[in-house]
C-alpha cells in the first residue's frame, strides 16, 4: 500500500508497502455486496487500513493502543466528497524543503495544482512529489497531497490529513476525500511527518475520510 511506505519513510524518510494480513473475512463479503463502485472503492480502503493498523509489522500504534484495536474512526461514506478537479501542471516550480514535525525536511516539488468545487465554494490545492520516493520502483506516478481543513482539532487529528494519489493522464484528477488519512505521527510520535503547507488549507469542513485518533479506543 502506498501509504504505509510512505509513512514508514517518515521515520527514515517517507510509507511500506506491504500489505499484510487480511484479518478480517467477513468485512470482504460485505464489500462484495457493494453494487456502487465508488463505495466498494471507499470501503476496501478502510478495510485495507484497518488491518494494517492490527498487523505488527505496518502497524504505527504502539502495542498498548495495538493490542484492543479494532478499527479506526471514519466518518460516514459520502460521495459529495469525492470532486473532479481541473489539474494544471506546474513545470517551473522548483524543489524547497517541506518542514516536518522533526528536525527533518523533506525535499519536495509542487507537480501541479488541483482546482475544484466543495461545499458549494471553490478549491484549490497543491500536489507534491518527493525526490526520494519518485525514485522508488512502483512509486514513479505518486503524488502526495497534504490539506488541512476546519475539522481539525475537533472531528480531526490537529495537524491536517494526507491523501495518496497517482499522475492523472489528462488534465483533471480525482481527489475522494473519503480516503484521507491522519499522519502517523497522529498515533506515535516517533515518526517524523511532513507539516501541511499553509497553501493547502481548505476553508470549509471535509467530513469524510478518517477521524481524530482516541487513545484507548479501538
Amino acid at each position: 500500500m502506498r501509504r504505509t511506505l510512505f509513512l514508514a519513510l517518515l521515520l527514515m524518510v517517507f510509507f511500506s508497502c506491504k500489505k499484510g494480513k487480511k484479518y478480517h473475512d467477513e468485512s470482504k463479503v460485505e464489500i462484495e455486496n457493494v453494487s456502487n463502485g465508488t463505495l466498494k472503492d471507499i470501503l476496501e480502503f478502510q478495510v485495507e487500513l484497518n488491518e494494517e493498523f492490527k498487523n505488527p509489522e505496518t502497524s504505527p500504534l504502539p502495542d498498548r493502543y495495538r493490542k484492543d484495536f479494532t478499527s479506526l474512526d471514519f466518518f460516514d461514506l459520502d460521495t459529495n466528497y469525492v470532486v473532479k478537479a481541473k489539474f494544471v501542471l506546474t513545470p517551473d516550480a522548483l524543489p524547497f524543503l517541506m518542514p516536518t514535525t522533526t528536525e527533518r525536511e523533506s525535499e519536495e516539488t509542487v507537480y501541479g495544482i488541483a482546482y475544484f468545487e466543495l461545499n458549494g465554494e471553490e478549491h484549490q490545492l497543491e500536489l507534491y512529489r518527493n525526490k526520494e520516493l519518485m525514485q522508488e520502483e512502483g512509486y514513479e506516478d505518486y503524488l502526495f497531497l497534504p490539506f488541512t481543513d476546519k475539522t481539525n482539532g475537533e472531528e480531526t487529528y490537529a495537524g491536517g490529513r494526507y491523501i495518496d494519489l497517482s499522475i492523472p493522464e489528462g488534465d483533471s484528477i480525482t481527489i475522494d476525500f473519503n480516503k484521507a488519512y491522519n499522519p502517523y505521527c497522529a498515533y506515535n510520535k516517533k515518526f517524523s511527518c511532513p507539516l501541511v503547507p499553509s497553501v493547502n488549507a481548505l476553508d470549509t469542513k471535509v467530513l469524510a475520510g478518517v477521524k481524530d485518533f482516541k487513545k484507548g479506543k479501538g
